[in-house]
């Protein structure tokens, strides 16, 4: 068996999962029959696995999305919504980085666009896309706050500008200044041609150039938005309503 000097040797290869998998699969009487090359290749296979795993954790938790265990295998499809299981998978299975197709999810308060962007979101890091989620006023205030430093605030451009699947939810719910859209009309524009940003929203392109404080500015970004994109609308059902009614229905709520 390894000996301590032995794991050394393996932490400085950066081995140590291969080498702590072989020794348990040597060890497992199970496996007298397998040849010493088969059960360091599977040693092999469980560490490529493991680190695959955490990759996929800490894509998820930089991602920093409000509902991290939001599934696309747990969206409710019932009629009115506009979204099917078929449509769904394809996201959930989609390469973001070949395809720069932004996607626009369109619903009022409480039709689950927030849920349905996390899960969308969430999928792109399990297939090990790099993902941002920032909800629009939160991001405003970010690149507001970073123009004090200049090496910061091009850190941050640069990061929105690069990142496989840009995420922006509650897209203009509330307005943004003039410094913070030309942020955001230079995000987009790096952005354009090669990689998408998925847009969450009450409202539809119409209004956000009405609502953008600079009308060049606005067309620029709203043309840059819309004009490669696929849109979800998920229709007038209130999915907080009704997750609000589910949860008063169990015999264990109390108010």
């Amino acid at each position: 068996m390894f000996t301590s000097i032995d794991y050394d040797k393996f932490r400085a290869l950066r081995v140590t999962h291969v080498a702590t998998r072989f020794e348990e699969l040597i060890r497992d009487e199970t496996n007298d029959t397998l040849t010493p090359e088969q059960l360091f290749l599977t040693a092999i296979d469980y560490a490529l696995e493991q680190r695959r795993h955490s990759r996929i954790e800490k894509l998820i938790r930089q991602a920093k999305f409000p509902i991290p265990n939001a599934s696309v295998a747990e969206l409710d499809y019932r009629e009115g919504r506009g979204i099917t299981p078929v449509r769904m998978r394809r996201y959930a299975a989609h390469s973001w980085r070949a395809d720069p197709t932004n996607l626009l999810i369109i619903s009022p308060s409480g039709g689950g666009k927030s849920y349905l962007a996390c899960a969308i979101g969430i999928a792109a890091c399990l297939n090990e896309h790099t993902v941002t989620y920032a909800r629009m006023d939160d991001l405003a205030r970010r690149l507001i706050i970073s123009r004090s430093d200049g090496i910061a605030h091009q850190r941050l451009l640069n990061e929105l500008s690069d990142v496989d699947l840009l995420i922006i939810d509650d897209f203009l719910t509330v307005g943004i200044d003039s410094d913070a859209a030309s942020d955001l009309f230079a995000v987009l524009a790096n952005r354009e041609h090669r990689l998408p940003t998925v847009i969450a929203s009450q409202s539809g392109p119409a209004y956000w150039v009405e609502a953008l404080p600079d009308r060049v500015a606005a067309d620029s970004i709203v043309n840059r938005l819309a004009n490669h994109s696929r849109t979800i609308n998920l229709g007038r059902v209130d999915m907080r309503k009704i997750r609000d009614d589910t949860a008063r229905a169990n015999k264990e709520h109390w108010e």
